[in-house]
């Protein structure tokens, strides 16, 4: 077992480490459902928090926080996926496009990126049929319909198509995917 070694440092020294300037936000790099899931985000941190406090401070919870918290996590999780399909930051393996030829690799990744629009074309489809069911039922604590979630699910499974269709004419233009040449879409901070 191998002990181990702190390098003593300053204060002073620590301080330096914060004198950078800071980078430039630049507020172009994001699009609407960014911003959408940001506010949905901390709708659902503030119901947390209200159910924390009110269960454990108050000792008298309400029962309708974790109901919309649940509801706002569905929300951020497929407008996320949006963000993550307009990035190209899904997970994905690119490992085998290193190893094989240029063209195969441009074929596979052509048609990973039909697959994919495909997958979001179905997934609108499901949930349009879907919302189509259960139209009518509504949340168990809260007197609001169902169908305010089931219909963002919807259009983020619409956005994800949108993307996903912007993306696949982005890689054909540009002759490769991040799949293909994933340093290529690499951002640098700093």
């Amino acid at each position: 077992m191998s002990q181990e070694i702190h390098t003593p440092i300053t204060a002073e020294e620590i301080g330096h480490e914060f004198e950078g300037h800071a980078p430039t936000a630049n507020v172009s790099d994001y699009a609407i459902e960014d911003w959408i899931t940001l506010i949905v985000f901390w709708l659902m941190a503030g119901c947390v928090f209200l159910q924390f406090f009110t269960r454990y401070v108050l000792n008298d919870s309400y029962a309708w926080t974790e109901e919309i918290a649940i509801n706002c996590l569905i929300g951020v999780v497929f407008l996320g996926s949006a963000m993550c399909v307009r990035m190209s930051r899904h997970i994905q393996v690119d490992v085998f496009y290193h190893y094989m030829p240029a063209g195969l690799a441009r074929v596979l990744a052509t048609f990973v990126d039909i697959v994919r629009i495909g997958f979001f074309a179905y997934g609108c489809h499901l949930m349009w049929r879907y919302v189509d069911i259960v139209a009518d039922e509504q949340m168990v604590t809260v007197e609001l319909p169902r169908n305010i979630v089931f219909y963002s699910v919807l259009v983020a499974f619409v956005l994800m198509l949108i993307r996903a269709v912007i993306v696949f004419i982005a890689n054909m233009r540009r002759g490769y995917s991040v799949l293909e040449r994933p340093e290529e879409f690499q951002t640098v901070e700093g």
